[in-house]
């Protein structure tokens, strides 16, 4: 099979016959084997239900409906576990991303060698309010993953599909996928202008609130990905040199007072009066527990499943 492509959607019946004939035309003129799997994130509208009447007009349309709407990311983890073709399309159901732009995409990865194409909506159709923070999202993603790419956030991407088949998508890394393909060994990576749509029916499913968890999910990734299988790196790093200025400054308050013990022959106040003395005594044990936390990291990441997994290019 040469295409798989993959949609996640919820409450977006008033556009799926009409994407799904868009797909069928640009297959049909393009001669491409495909399939196309639709993943009902738990719609409460008639989604399922013309999915299911796809499915009766065209054999290669495929189905997987959610209980409950669980997000974007379980979506796409579903529907790449289930797809079969050498390349893997994503796109979303609202009709912003152009089919049109599927032969491209493809010949991208089959005949250029990539192993993902990511689709970059150079001209948007979005206010204000949600362009510019998607420009500060994606400046962000680029400095910490190293992958330059403009617009992370773009639902139309190519893949190999070994890259998919490598890769595990939870939470809402969905935004990420091009960072875990990296951190899996696939550098393979580039961007394509692609025309961006303007919504044709219903509203947006996303609020402002995913770009605040964008960030904290760029910044778990980026600390699994270079610390998950050795904790005690950074861990055990911190905890000891905040242990070591803490001692260190214990020490000094200490020798001070014995200094002036001895140099004026009478008692000053208690050591314990000065806030210098708990701040050394909370720096040591916060050091103490950083370490302890990077010990137990260590005994976690030991017995973890995932501790061997390694991406093997060939083998002879």
């Amino acid at each position: 099979m040469d295409i798989s492509i993959v949609i996640p959607l919820y409450n977006e019946a008033e556009s799926l016959p009409e994407l799904n004939a868009w797909i069928e035309q640009v297959m049909g003129q393009n001669g491409f084997a495909y399939e196309v799997i639709y993943v009902d994130d738990g719609s409460t509208d008639d989604s399922w239900r013309i999915i299911e009447e796809l499915k009766e007009k065209n054999p290669n349309v495929h189905g997987i409906k959610f209980k409950r709407n669980y997000g974007k990311s379980p979506g796409l983890h579903c529907g790449f576990q289930r797809a079969q073709g050498d390349v893997v399309i994503t796109m979303d159901a609202d009709l912003q991303d152009s089919p049109d732009e599927i032969p491209e995409l493809y010949r991208m990865i089959k005949e250029e060698g990539y192993d993902l194409v990511s689709g970059w909506k150079k001209k948007r159709y979005d206010p204000l309010s949600k362009t510019i923070p998607t420009k500060l999202f994606n400046a962000t993603a680029r400095r910490f993953s190293g992958v330059q790419l403009h617009d992370f956030n773009c639902g139309l991407k190519a893949y190999r599909k070994e890259v998919i088949k490598s890769i595990e998508i939870y939470n809402d890394m969905h935004r990420y996928i091009p960072y875990l393909a990296k951190n899996a060994g696939y550098n393979k990576i580039t961007e394509k202008v692609v025309i961006h749509q303007a919504r044709k029916y219903g509203t947006t499913k996303f609020g402002i609130s995913r770009f605040f968890n964008g960030y904290l999910d760029l910044m778990t990734l980026w600390f699994t990905s270079r610390f998950g299988k050795k904790p005690m790196h950074i861990f055990g790093l911190l905890g000891t040199l905040m242990f070591l200025i803490g001692f260190i400054a214990l020490i000094i308050v200490l020798a001070m007072k014995f200094v002036s013990i001895i140099g004026n022959g009478e008692l000053r106040p208690l050591v314990t009066s000065s806030p210098y003395f708990y701040i050394s005594l909370t720096s040591m044990i916060i050091g103490t527990q950083l370490f302890l936390t990077g010990f137990i990291g260590e005994l976690i990441a030991r017995d973890s499943p995932q501790r061997n997994n390694y991406t093997i290019e060939e083998e002879i």
